[in-house]
């Protein structure tokens, strides 16, 4: 039992993984549909790849979603609108109109007769407002037919709107009733009464309007024909257009929403398994080979994971919604994540697994793949240092117009022209940039669940007013200005061979900081001719000098500086020798001492940055011992550190070419050129 938790806690790293891979799958799988699929990729426009193709089983011609939509449009149109008509409001006026006008008419002295024709006339005007009904103002805006449906009741009438009475037209209407001459003081009175005795009694009836159009809806078929079983579909070579596009779809779509047995789909999930099994498992491969600093490290290839099962459940979550909308979703920021924290080609290799996985999702799998492909290798190409805002939004700008690009030319090879272009979906692929745009604040977070860093925490690290750069400015001056120096000279070389030039220039700044614990041991932070190494003997003196390695490596751990920043410290002098006092120790001792006193402790640089930074505070450092600066002194000391660091070994880890330590050299030799450069001597 012993043995067993023992081996358990030796390889617990690489059950981690394992676990890692197995519960990824997992998430991955359960969010695949588990229905049909059909096993044949085609194209609008495109001939057919295939054998000669026959219908599997009967099925129905499914209508295009534009015919579809033409015949719920035109349903709209011819859909009837439902006003109703109330009787009770009608006779409610009818009885106070005539109660009120009696009341006026027997303060008048007119005749019976005249009388008698008052009231006609009220009940004539009354009869014809009401004939069809007095529209009500809010409901005069609902009307936009040519003719609406008055329901009274049970019993219902089309008619024209205009038959209706609106509140503009009542009082001309009114005065128009008692002929052209000047009314009389009773005539006035009559009028003034109906006026304001008169009330709307007809609404726009909008549930039972929405039932009838529901109704007419219900009715739409989503079929145009059948396909017989066995029944020929299109021929090998055929282009896949008109009837025979109609038909693969509607094929298409009968396979992908088929309801499949048990047995079925766990064959299904099982098919979904392996190849998200085989994608991750290259994914771990290409770590374990190439990025074997990453693979060693689970808490960034969880970090890994987690990016790419966010974009697949993305993804999946706006297919289910609405799949025209997945143009909408970023995919791009995978790769800009991971370029950030890592480098480009790990994030084009994610990305690109990531899309082909989303390629069992996603309808027009192939169109979709291409583009987010492109897309992923512009952005690798066109982002280079991702903390200059400026860089991003020119990125960006440069993915949508891909964007818009490819998908111009998909297009037109499906329609054969360029007058079918959806410019809804230019709007998508315009909102996707505009959303990208959000992997700043993004990388911030991560950086905070992770613990990683990126190079806009680079830049913030490389400020020199930063607590622990300030620290060492003062208790170390000589070696701050010795950093700055290195510094400045290791981002120049970064950017002739295309490294992070970020990265390496804050390693620079931080890579002697263990310094500040003995700074007078140091020769940059003697002032005086005071040298306390006389008092020691060469392997002390040694010991203290090494040291700066390790109490740097505490220092900024304290101080919670990232890891890929500690790098540097541990990495800049490698495994070499403390030449000086090794040399005084052999005049002393003979040969009778321990070389490994001597060695510093190591790793050797392990990546192009690291390497960088080995060369140019060697340089740098070397460099003020020229008693007499010229242009071959300085070409000689470049020539014989570098060269000297090869033939020790201390670049076989690092991904650095022989080219590349050419162009380094060149870099070194012209700034040391430029800092050494001799001035004229002006008159006193």
């Amino acid at each position: 039992m012993k043995k067993i938790i023992n081996k358990l806690l030796v390889n617990h790293s690489l059950i981690y993984k394992l676990f890692l891979y197995i519960i990824t799958i997992v998430l991955v799988v359960y969010l695949f549909p588990k229905g049909g699929q059909f096993k044949y990729e085609f194209q609008k426009g495109k001939p057919w790849q295939y054998e000669n193709y026959y219908s599997p089983f009967d099925f129905s011609i499914k209508k295009s979603n534009q015919e579809i939509e033409a015949e719920k449009l035109q349903i709209k149109e011819t859909s009837k609108q439902f006003f109703e008509y109330n009787e009770e409001i009608v006779l409610a006026v009818r009885k106070n109109t005539s109660e009120k006008i009696l009341e006026y008419l027997a303060t008048t002295n007119l005749s019976k007769q005249n009388k008698n024709r008052l009231l006609q006339k009220a009940d004539e005007i009354l009869n014809e407002i009401y004939e069809y009904g007095y529209l009500d103002p809010l409901s005069e805006q609902k009307v936009d037919k040519v003719e609406i449906t008055l329901r009274k009741g049970n019993a219902i009438q089309d008619i024209q709107p205009t038959k209706l009475f609106i509140s503009t037209q009542i009082s001309d209407f009114l005065k128009s009733k008692f002929g052209k001459q000047a009314l009389s003081r009773e005539e006035k009175a009559i009028l003034t009464i109906i006026s304001n005795e008169l009330k709307h009694n007809v609404t726009f009836d909008e549930n039972f309007t929405q039932k009838a159009y529901d109704e007419n809806l219900s009715h739409i078929s989503y079929t145009k024909g059948l396909v017989a079983e066995k029944e020929r579909i299109i021929f090998k070579g055929d282009i896949v257009e008109g009837e025979k596009l109609v038909k693969l779809n509607s094929l298409k779509n009968e396979f992908d929403s088929q309801v499949w047995s048990k047995s079925n789909s766990n064959w299904i999930v099982l098919g979904y398994s392996l190849l998200v099994a085989l994608s991750f498992l290259m994914l771990l491969l290409f770590l374990r080979k190439y990025r074997l600093d990453i693979f060693d490290n689970n808490n960034k290839v969880t970090f890994i994971f987690f990016n790419m099962v966010l974009v697949i459940l993305l993804i999946t979550l706006i297919v289910k919604y609405d799949a025209k909308f997945i143009y909408v979703a970023p995919i791009v920021i995978l790769p800009l994540v991971l370029k950030a924290f890592f480098d480009s080609r790990l994030g084009l290799f994610a990305h690109t697994l990531t899309v082909l996985l989303l390629g069992f999702i996603v309808p027009n799998s192939f169109e979709f793949v291409f583009l987010q492909i492109i897309a992923g290798i512009v952005t690798i190409l066109t982002i280079s240092e991702l903390y200059k805002r400026a860089n991003l939004f020119l990125s960006v700008l440069q993915i949508t117009f891909v964007y818009f690009v490819a998908y111009f030319a998909f297009s037109v090879i499906q329609e054969g022209n360029a007058q079918h272009l959806n410019f809804e979906k230019l709007t998508y692929f315009a909102m996707n940039g505009a959303a990208t745009l959000f992997v700043l604040p993004l990388i911030y977070i991560f950086e905070k669940l992770f613990g990683l860093v990126s190079d806009e925490s680079l830049k913030e690290l490389s400020n020199t007013n930063s607590k622990l750069l300030r620290e060492l400015a003062e208790k170390a001056p000589g070696t701050f200005q010795h950093s700055l120096q290195v510094a400045n000279l290791a981002e120049a070389c970064a950017n002739e061979i295309h490294a992070n030039s970020m990265l390496v220039r804050t390693g620079a700044l931080y890579h002697d900081i263990g310094k500040i614990e003995n700074p007078m041991y140091f020769t940059e932070n003697q002032v005086t001719n005071v040298n306390p190494h006389n008092e020691l003997t060469p392997t002390d003196s040694a010991k203290i000098i090494i040291d700066h390695i390790i109490n740097g490596v505490e220092m900024a751990k304290k101080n919670h500086i990232p890891d890929r920043i500690i790098d540097f410290i541990r990495t800049h002098h490698g495994t070499t020798l403390v030449y000086y006092f090794f040399k005084k120790e052999e005049e002393l001792s003979g040969n009778v001492f321990a070389e490994s006193h001597f060695h510093y402790p190591g790793p050797i640089p392990f990546s192009k940055e690291t390497a960088i930074l080995m060369m140019c505070d060697a340089v740098e450092a070397s460099s003020k011992s020229i008693k007499e600066p010229t242009a071959k002194s300085f070409d000689e000391l470049v020539e014989k550190i570098v060269n000297k660091q090869m033939d020790d070994g201390q670049f076989m880890n690092a991904d650095i070419t022989f080219k590349e330590l050419q162009t380094i050299k060149k870099v070194l030799k012209k700034k040391l050129k430029n800092i050494y450069h001799l001035r004229i001597e002006y008159p006193e």
